[in-house]
């Protein structure tokens, strides 16, 4: 994802995220026109080739270039979502049970194997559940669907934050058979990773003014079929 100012690279493998300043970026994305490393210096090569950025070809072969994003004004890192702050709302007893299995079920896949293939495992988790899906599901059953994540959320004693509250939003609605889109996305100055949930028409839900600045790197789910 390339903001101008900075060019971010993310390993949906792992989750590992890498940025390279205008100078590097500039050499990197004339190795991907040319697919020759001829006008990198071999100190930047090796870095890049060691930290997965660049992978060795038996033939120079160009690929493809960074998606161009929008930039965002500066910042100075001053606005902030007070997430986790203020206990989420009560939900009903019904709803709280099924978003603690969804959240358990995220939780245990993060887990279920190398922390090297953490993430794709959960993207891959997602891809299954929007699979199954039959309707699109509305606003309101949506936030819904993130509030009752959110307050059995508050009480989980592992990590929960928007990673895992998203896709348990998704699981917890996929088990009602309904669609949902999730995001996952980078946001500039300073450089942030955020992931959250929309309507299939494209309503955020849930989410802060500040999700707007953050621009889709991976988004999953969103097709449905309806039934007559």
């Amino acid at each position: 994802m390339d903001f101008g100012h900075v060019l971010v690279f993310i390993d949906y493998r792992n989750g590992r995220v890498r940025c390279l300043l205008p100078a590097a970026a500039a050499l990197w994305q004339d190795a991907a026109r040319t697919g020759r490393l001829d006008a990198m210096a071999p100190a930047l090569a090796a870095r890049l080739l060691a930290d997965g950025l660049l992978v060795p070809a038996p033939v120079s072969t160009p690929w493809t270039a960074p998606v161009t994003a929008r930039s965002a004004p500066a910042s100075w890192g001053s606005a902030e979502h007070p997430a986790g702050i203020s206990r989420p709302p009560r939900v009903p007893r019904r709803s709280g049970i099924a978003a603690a299995a969804a959240l358990t079920a995220v939780l245990a896949i993060r887990r279920a194997g190398p922390a090297t293939t953490a993430m794709h495992r959960v993207t891959a988790t997602l891809r299954a559940a929007a699979s199954i899906c039959r309707h699109a599901a509305t606003t309101d059953q949506v936030n819904a669907a993130v509030l009752a994540v959110r307050h059995v959320g508050w009480y989980s004693p592992g990590r929960t934050a928007c990673l895992e509250e998203s896709a348990a939003t998704v699981l917890l609605l996929a088990s009602r058979r309904l669609a949902v889109t999730w995001c996952h996305g980078v946001a500039p100055d300073p450089v942030r990773l955020h992931a959250w949930v929309q309507t299939v028409d494209g309503i955020l839900v849930g989410e802060p003014r500040s999700t707007l600045a953050c621009t889709s790197v991976l988004v999953i789910g969103g097709r449905h079929q309806r039934q007559p």
